[in-house]
């Protein structure tokens, strides 16, 4: 088959920075048995074209523009042209995200035509208006999620928590995770039983992930346990506000924020980590979670995404905003040898049974639906 792939980013060049692991995997497993084209709507990179893992990436730049419509309508004849260029002929879209991926997607297959496939991926289907973050907030936009949702062809989601959302659209939603590539995120679940204690986090520093009450709960934690040290990882996107919290805390010494690090870098600290901590207000899926759980690292985190699932046999679940409740589910599994490499050992086994291979197996399947085959 030749696929489109709409994405949202995370397909840098160097195949290490600013990427998307997960989104890797799935794409260099595809382009085995596939002509696969990537067309990029990161609007922090220039217009370019290369090849990555087999597949060739078309990253579209910045469209500027006044109006959404506007930009819709610029960003859809780029697309279009970005399909013609590679040489049309494709069998199918798949987007990664609603909107605009999805939207997009849909678009412009229904101009050649073809069957669009769309995954949910982000906060497409919520509003948390404290935060003012997700795709739901205004009618406009909940318009346009349902209707991209009802002209696709199939759609997916990766965790049971995000699908809830979508099932009223789409009662024929399949549950595909976004597994992660465990020849790379591997590990024993074994570790030192010894302070000091290492929790991680993988995640941008964004209101959604909501560090504030993952830092609220290292603080309780600390009185008990004060041989901690928390390594966050991800691109800060609130100028310093974490750190700041951090420092007023108290608790500047225990927290190491390494912003954006490569995959390479990022593995050896969950072999080291003790727990991964969530704090997300909302995660479609959280490949993060996976890539930990892989690693043989135990998760305990907010009660959103794929933790939702894998709780309570392969994940502590929490409830969101609440520090003292994530600060108890840290110190009972500190306190836990066996409890932590059980949580460890079923977290590891759900992501190498929901693998990237895995991944790629159900998306093929679904492909082959849509899809004429040669008799």
């Amino acid at each position: 088959m030749k696929i489109g792939l709409i994405v949202p980013g995370g397909v840098d060049r160097s195949g290490r920075v600013l990427v998307i692991p997960a989104l890797l995997a799935l794409i260099e497993r595809l382009a085995r048995n596939h002509k696969v084209v990537v067309v990029s709507l990161d609007p922090y990179t220039e217009p370019s074209e290369y090849e990555l893992l087999g597949a060739r990436v078309v990253n579209l730049g910045l469209t500027k523009a006044r109006t959404h419509l506007s930009w819709t309508v610029v960003t859809l004849g780029k697309l279009m042209s970005a399909l013609r260029a590679a040489g049309g002929g494709f069998d199918l879209l798949h987007a990664f995200w609603t909107f605009p991926q999805g939207t997009l997607a849909v678009a412009a297959g229904s101009l050649f035509p073809m069957p669009v496939v769309v995954s949910i991926g982000g906060g497409e289907l919520v509003w948390l208006p404290t935060i003012r973050y997700g795709g739901m907030r205004t009618l406009r936009s909940r318009i346009t999620m349902s209707a991209t949702l009802r002209m696709a062809s199939a759609v997916s989601g990766p965790s049971m928590y995000v699908m809830r959302y979508a099932t009223r659209i789409r009662p024929d939603i399949r549950w595909i995770p976004t597994g992660v590539d465990t020849t790379i995120f591997r590990g024993s679940i074994k570790r030192t039983c010894a302070e000091p204690w290492h929790l991680v986090q993988v995640a941008g520093l964004n209101k959604v992930k909501d560090q504030e009450t993952l830092l609220r709960a290292v603080q309780q934690v600390a009185t008990v346990c004060p041989h901690i040290a928390l390594d966050c990882i991800g691109v800060d996107v609130l100028n310093g506000r974490v750190q700041a919290l951090a420092h007023d805390l108290g608790i500047a010494d225990l927290v190491r924020f390494h912003g954006v690090l490569t995959v390479d870098e990022i593995v050896p600290i969950y072999h080291k980590a003790h727990l991964f901590v969530q704090s997300s207000l909302h995660e479609s899926m959280g490949a993060a979670v996976l890539e930990a759980s892989a690693a043989g690292v135990p998760i305990v985190g907010t009660n959103v995404g794929i933790v939702a699932e894998m709780a309570p046999r392969a994940a502590v679940a929490v409830p969101v905003s609440d520090p003292g409740a994530l600060a108890k589910g840290i110190l009972e599994l500190l306190e836990d040898s066996r409890r932590r490499e059980s949580l460890a050992l079923a977290a590891q086994n759900f992501a190498r049974t929901y693998d990237a291979d895995w991944t790629v197996a159900q998306f093929e399947a679904m492909y082959r639906g849509l899809v004429p085959q040669p008799h």
